[in-house]
């Protein structure tokens, strides 16, 4: 059995140049914490927290550990990204340890790149530590595989939501033969959908819809494109979800019963 034992003060030289950790808190489980980060966050004497890391993530913090939750969800209040920024220069340089906790990985949807870019140029020491990202997560979590020789060789990770109002190229993907993992597509839902069967996502194309992955609020539904607007909201899903889309959705599992009967009960409603 492993124990993690670290102090919180910094070390002699910590204390001339403190360092930035861009740690991946995974989708919220903390048994799917890595074992690098649970061990860097030991010795973190900062906690910078995102909105979407898991309560139980929160517990494993040393008693003298300082917390700071920077929330940044869409369509919600939240921490500006300058502040942010900000407040992890302000504690390296006073000799801290710091860790910009965040939900996934720091480099799929978590602005870890510009984070690092804007901390490097600025001289602070910066690492980042991968985390398992919802995308990935939700395969296990369904037993559900991304991936199939039958059906899907490769798997894309997109986003609906840009700063600069872009999209996927989604007529690309509905030809790729790839499953393709959704993030931030819950805000409209109904444009969502009729996006993709115009691109040429076929109306019968499986697909799982996941919030909360590998939290104990974990929800989901299996049902078919066409269908996918009507069933996310009878059954109330919201964000944080990702949603995937391809055949490999048709061999997903939920509460003991077969996917294909879950479409069947889908497409009848």
């Amino acid at each position: 059995m492993t124990t993690f034992t670290a102090s919180i003060a910094p070390d002699a030289d910590t204390a001339r140049r403190g360092k930035v950790w861009l740690i991946g808190a995974g989708p919220g489980d903390p048994e799917l914490l890595t074992l690098k980060a649970a061990r860097q966050l030991q010795r973190c004497t900062i906690w910078l927290v995102d909105d979407l890391v898991g309560p139980g993530i929160l517990e494993l913090a040393p008693a003298d550990t300082r917390v700071i939750h920077v929330g940044k969800r869409g369509g919600c209040v939240s921490t500006s990204q300058q502040f942010i920024l900000r407040l992890m220069a302000r504690y390296a340089r006073q000799g801290h340890t710091v860790a910009r906790l965040k939900g996934g990985d720091p480099f799929i949807f978590g602005r870890g790149g510009e984070e690092m870019a804007w901390l490097f140029d600025r001289g602070i020491p910066v690492e980042a530590i991968s985390g398992i990202t919802a995308g990935l997560a939700v395969g296990s979590a369904l037993g559900m595989p991304l991936t199939h020789r039958a059906s899907a060789r490769g798997v894309a990770l997109v986003t609906a939501h840009t700063a600069d109002g872009s999209r996927p190229a989604w007529q690309a993907l509905a030809e790729s033969g790839l499953t393709v993992v959704c993030y931030m597509g819950m805000s409209n839902i109904n444009e969502l959908s009729d996006t993709l069967l115009s691109a040429g996502f076929r109306a019968n194309l499986p697909v799982a819809v996941i919030q909360r992955v590998s939290c104990p609020g974990q929800k989901q539904i299996i049902t078919t494109l066409a269908h996918l607007a009507s069933q996310v909201q009878a059954h109330q899903l919201a964000s944080p979800s990702v949603i995937v889309l391809g055949d490999v959705a048709s061999l997903a599992r939920q509460e003991g019963l077969d996917a294909y009967q879950i479409l069947s009960l889908a497409v009848a409603v």
